[in-house]
């Protein structure tokens, strides 16, 4: 059963990084989950999901839609995380391949996998708007609406007000987890502003350097193409480093341009447009493997990186063959999300 006409919900409150949590009292900590922020209603025998620009995604989460029209309570809005277990892991790859075109296609997907809802905040139960209450009273009536309407779709995320406790989270997921988020506890909810904080679990790799694009002048490097070697031996590229001053790119260019050539990359490969160069398929040029850097990235889908990573340092002490793919920290397991949610 699919969503009728799209209720009034409003955007999600966001958050501002920092560096390191604030201290207690007067704070809850949550786990950030690496998925898609989701505001949710139901209104009788409508039901929507909405994105973090606002936009409807009821219709690539159909089992979503019907979990929520299959609670208890009739009327509500919450705040909450779209994750998706696949394969022995929670898969943000998996819900990308959801925002698609054919209808036949996401209730395929639906069907053989399925979606959950990671519940955090509740804004509305029934005709109570609870907006502008504080989140110590909005966490009790999340906490009671999941008691009564929880299920394997419907989940309710852990929180403490113990910072020890939170970083803890960090350690027994594996460092999968995407960070954790910190909120007043006496804040109300304030949709479209950055008023809670955020701590980001970044994490470093090794990486052999199998590739470099060049800077529109030709003058410099505009970014290194990053590679790991899978259990057959193969340089696969994972993705890319561009957090270079101005200035260092001619030199950087200096450095790259005596080891230009093959083999570069021997598995998979940059290709033309991607995901990284925003869909520019300007030429990048392959180099033997001889350069190590180091780099600081945030999350890993499909064996590659996410987003771009930050240049840390050169590693001339460590050959490129010890570079290979197990150092990375995949998506978070469902073990692990058991036991969080068990914690």
């Amino acid at each position: 059963m699919m969503a009728a006409e799209p209720l009034p919900l409003p955007l999600p409150m966001e958050a501002r990084l920092v560096a390191e949590l604030p201290p207690p009292p007067g704070w809850q900590y949550e786990p950030k989950w690496d998925g898609f922020r989701a505001i949710v209603g139901r209104d009788g025998e409508s039901a929507d999901i909405r994105s973090k620009s606002g936009k409807s995604l009821a219709r690539f989460f159909p089992e979503i839609v019907e979990a929520l029209l299959a609670t208890k309570e009739s009327r509500f809005v919450l705040d909450g995380e779209l994750i998706l277990p696949l394969g022995g892991a929670l898969s943000f790859d998996a819900l990308q391949q959801r925002l698609h075109p054919a209808e036949s296609r996401i209730l395929r997907l639906s069907r053989e996998t399925p979606a959950q809802l990671m519940l955090f905040d509740c804004l509305a139960i029934g005709d109570e708007d609870m907006t502008n209450a504080p989140l110590r009273e909005r966490r009790a009536a999340l906490e009671r609406f999941h008691k009564k309407n929880g299920s394997a779709m419907l989940l309710l995320s852990p929180a403490t007000d113990q910072a020890e406790e939170a970083t803890a989270w960090l350690e027994r997921s594996g460092g999968a987890l995407d960070g954790i988020i910190a909120k007043q506890t006496d804040l109300p909810y304030r949709s479209g502003e950055r008023a809670m904080m955020k701590l980001k679990n970044y994490r470093s790799a090794d990486c052999v350097v199998g590739g470099f694009r060049r800077t529109a002048d030709q003058k410099g490097a505009a970014s290194l193409l990053l590679g790991l070697y899978d259990k057959a031996g193969a340089l696969n590229h994972v993705g890319f480093t561009s957090s270079f001053k101005t200035g260092e790119r001619p030199r950087l260019l200096a450095l790259l341009e005596p080891i230009t050539g093959t083999p570069g990359f021997t598995g998979k490969t940059p290709g033309g447009p991607s995901r990284w160069n925003r869909g520019e398929g300007n030429a990048w040029e392959p180099l033997r493997p001889e350069l190590v850097v180091e780099v600081v990235y945030d999350q890993v889908t499909g064996g590659r990186f996410r987003h771009g990573t930050r240049f840390l340092r050169w590693r001339p002490d460590k050959a490129p063959q010890q570079c290979s793919c197990d150092q990375l920290q995949m998506e978070l397991r469902p073990a692990e999300l058991g036991q969080l949610l068990e914690a």
